[in-house]
């Protein structure tokens, strides 16, 4: 993770916790001269434009007073969805079974992109079955996952 992601980690998750949500993650895109910003939130009874609205006001005053990023930015928050980013050890873990969709930042095994059935967590690596293949991704060199929803 990088710094400046730790950074806003640090200084939001406890803001948005505050307010009665979960911090679920915060993705930190700069390219270019476009800046992304983007908070994502979650609690038990699901997340609707409202609860959006309340963090963004929130997260968006502590931005100002702190002005950590020093670059014209657009700030996003939003529920992770269906399709829903993970970011922890611990989103893995509690995902086990489902199937996912994994970008890293450099090539394993000669790709960066795995797309399979989620088994489980070991120590710091994620572990993914890629057809007959089982893959330990360490979970500091995950650039992006997200969860591929089924509908049945």
């Amino acid at each position: 993770m990088s710094s400046k992601l730790e950074q806003l980690q640090a200084l939001l998750a406890p803001v948005v916790e505050a307010l009665g949500y979960q911090c679920w993650g915060i993705e930190y895109v700069s390219q270019g001269r476009h800046t992304l910003l983007r908070v994502f939130i979650d609690k038990d009874t699901g997340i609707g434009v409202d609860d959006c609205e309340v963090v963004s006001r929130q997260v968006s005053g502590v931005l100002d007073v702190e002005d950590p990023i020093s670059v014209e930015y657009t700030l996003e928050v939003s529920s992770p969805g269906m399709d829903r980013p993970l970011f922890t050890l611990e989103q893995f873990a509690a995902h086990v079974g489902e199937h996912v969709k994994i970008k890293l930042r450099s090539p394993f095994d000669g790709r960066r992109n795995f797309q399979g059935l989620l088994r489980g967590v070991e120590e710091q690596d994620v572990v993914v079955q890629v057809d007959n293949h089982e893959f330990l991704l360490p979970v500091d060199s995950i650039d992006k996952a997200n969860i591929i929803p089924r509908f049945d």
